[in-house]
């Protein structure tokens, strides 16, 4: 929608007769209308157009509009994600939000920021949001350790942060645990994958150790093994949520499954469906279907040998000592 241009003007005579002259005169009652509604039923509508529209289009289109825009509660939450064309745009992203956040004026309580985030921005988001609630980086690579744990100690009062599909290292996650005391909800979502089978318990560790208040968690993807998941089950007692989808070397059976399953209300295992999760789940190194897999608990190591004859596993065992040609794999 064209927002830059004038409203369209109602035919004189104010017929609505053959021609299409009947479909304008509808369109300039619309507009008439809009203009004409009372501010905070204005100010609702205009929120729902996104911060990109109403600064570069939405405000330019009469006094009364701009006028809404300008009002810091307008901006108390800026959602900047879903960008596709972002290196296309015509615009300077990280200007706009800026000028997002100064409209603020440190009202600011959410955020989501998709791709374009930077040490600088996050810094000047944090100088200016004191009272910020809810953090969402997203695929932002160019935000470094440094910046993270520097914008972190400026965020007390945050209590909701999503880190997905960035880089931050264990220590960058147990400052943020220590900086933001009242954090409930924290997402650290990355691209989930079989092989190779890599084991890291450090995220998970660093939840434990710094993040005792969470209620909801999601981890999709990650690469904690049952160590970590203890670890956070015995720090996190109030845990509500938990989300292990494609976190492939959780292997949730036994007492792991019975402590899950009595404590957490909203248990994502790590072979649930996938479909409502927002991004792309498929493993991008996965050469096989669900049913050509390798046998469940089975390493890459494990179909590895020099001799094609010959399969070697991981417990120094041979073939035959895990399969039986008549009852199959024993395990």
């Amino acid at each position: 929608m064209d927002y830059t241009r004038s409203p369209p003007r109602t035919p004189r005579g104010g017929g609505g007769g053959e021609g299409g002259g009947g479909g304008e005169e509808e369109v300039g009652i619309e507009y008439g209308k809009c203009v004409e509604l009372p501010e905070d039923v204005m100010a609702s509508i205009l929120k729902r157009v996104g911060a990109i529209d109403i600064l570069a289009n939405v405000e330019r289109v009469c006094k009364t509009w701009r006028n809404i825009c300008k009002e810091p509660s307008m901006w108390r939450s800026i959602d900047m994600r879903d960008l596709s064309d972002i290196w296309d745009m015509d615009y300077d992203i990280v200007k706009i939000c800026r000028r997002a956040v100064d409209r603020s004026s440190g009202a600011l309580l959410h955020i989501s920021i998709e791709y374009f985030g930077t040490d600088d921005l996050l810094l000047y988001i944090a100088d200016r949001s004191t009272l910020l609630k809810s953090l969402r980086l997203v695929f932002c690579q160019n935000i470094s350790d440094e910046g993270l744990i520097a914008a972190a100690a400026k965020m007390p009062s945050l209590e909701e942060l999503d880190l997905s599909y960035c880089s931050f290292s264990k220590a960058a996650l147990e400052k943020i645990g220590h900086c933001c005391p009242l954090l409930r909800s924290f997402k650290l979502n990355t691209t989930g994958y079989r092989y190779p089978c890599i084991e890291r318990d450090e995220e998970a560790i660093a939840v434990a150790e710094s993040m005792p208040g969470l209620r909801h968690l999601q981890m999709f993807g990650n690469k904690l093994t049952n160590q970590g998941l203890q670890a956070i089950l015995d720090a996190c007692p109030s845990l509500e949520s938990l989300d292990l989808r494609r976190c492939f070397n959780v292997i949730l059976e036994g007492k792991m499954e019975r402590r899950c399953s009595e404590h957490i209300k909203d248990l994502r295992r790590p072979f649930d469906p996938t479909d409502d999760y927002p991004f792309d789940s498929r493993d991008p190194n996965s050469f096989w279907s669900d049913e050509e897999d390798y046998p469940y608990r089975f390493s890459d190591i494990d179909f590895m040998s020099d001799d094609d004859n010959y399969y070697e596993f991981s417990d120094g065992s041979n073939f035959t000592e895990v399969y039986d040609i008549e009852d199959g794999w024993l395990f």
